[in-house]
């Protein structure tokens, strides 16, 4: 039936136009902005979920940033504890030297204060903004080293992991009075009829292994920060790479329908024409 109230033909291809011009706004936005879901209106829970990641891949990039941080504030600590072992070690050849009568003591006595004053200055010294873990002023360096939502959608203080770096008192291994600035008297070599170079020796070997103990548990330390630094940039880059999946545009596809479209749209453009022709059409019939 045709009417000259109501073009049903035109009001299904405006509708059809309308639906393609709609589709047509969303995939050329895709196109200009490179993201399939830009906001909560697109897809509210994808979003949501998306926005979380991307939290969370943030977070774990400042993470990664703090673990190399504390990561070389470890490797200083190390560092000097490595230079204190290297020290004790020529203190224990200078103590063996002593083992011989005719071994010139002042001057070895001299030697072995000047290198325990070295250690001293460096117990004290290697620190890295503010952090000393030789001389007991830290006793204990956090940071933190992941996040973890699983059994949780939101953080809490379970979500934090953190890594813990026990410092070292290494203040008394030099033997040096702080007040006097004198060598302890266990360090002092003795000549003469009654040479003490064994006790001296025995002395040295004790501060050189917890020295080494220091060193070694310092450097298990800064691995296992080095190793979670590496992790968690990998954690990160994954996450980048969720949220891409979830809301970026398929730049192929998105080109093909965008093709698509604008053909489709030509079309619906002709048969709302043609639709808007039948009414005149009509006219036709009342002519004699």
């Amino acid at each position: 039936m045709s009417s000259i109230l109501t073009n049903n033909s035109a009001l299904v291809a405006l509708q059809t136009l309308k639906g393609i011009n709609s589709n047509l706004a969303k995939t050329q936005a895709e196109i200009s902005t490179g993201k399939t879901i830009g906001s909560a209106k697109d897809n509210a829970a994808i979003w949501a979920i998306s926005k979380t990641m991307e939290s969370d891949q943030q977070s774990f990039k400042t993470i990664q940033a703090n673990l190399n941080v504390a990561g070389e504030t470890v490797a200083t600590a190390r560092t000097g504890a490595e230079q204190v072992q290297g020290l004790l070690e020529e203190v224990k050849q200078l103590v063996i030297g002593a083992g011989r009568s005719d071994a010139d003591i002042d001057t070895l006595n001299t030697q072995i204060t000047a290198k325990m004053e070295q250690i001293d200055s460096i117990v004290n010294g290697t620190q890295a903004n503010g952090v000393n873990l030789l001389n007991n002023t830290t006793p204990t360096y956090n940071v933190i080293g992941s996040l973890d939502r699983s059994g949780s959608a939101t953080l809490d203080a379970d979500s934090v992991r953190t890594i813990s770096v026990t410092g070292t008192d290494l203040s008394g291994i030099s033997g040096i009075d702080a007040g006097t600035g004198a060598l302890a008297t266990n360090m002092v070599l003795t000549g003469g009829a009654t040479p003490n170079f064994d006790d001296v020796l025995a002395t040295v070997e004790s501060k050189l292994s917890t020295v080494i103990d220091a060193a070694a548990t310092l450097g298990a330390s800064g691995q296992r920060i080095s190793d979670q630094a590496t992790f968690v940039s990998k954690l990160s880059d994954s996450l980048e790479m969720a949220v891409s999946s979830l809301v970026d545009a398929d730049m192929e596809e998105a080109s093909a329908r965008l093709t698509a479209l604008q053909t489709q749209q030509q079309l619906g453009i002709q048969a709302l024409s043609i639709a808007n022709q039948a009414p005149s059409a009509i006219m036709s019939l009342f002519r004699g």
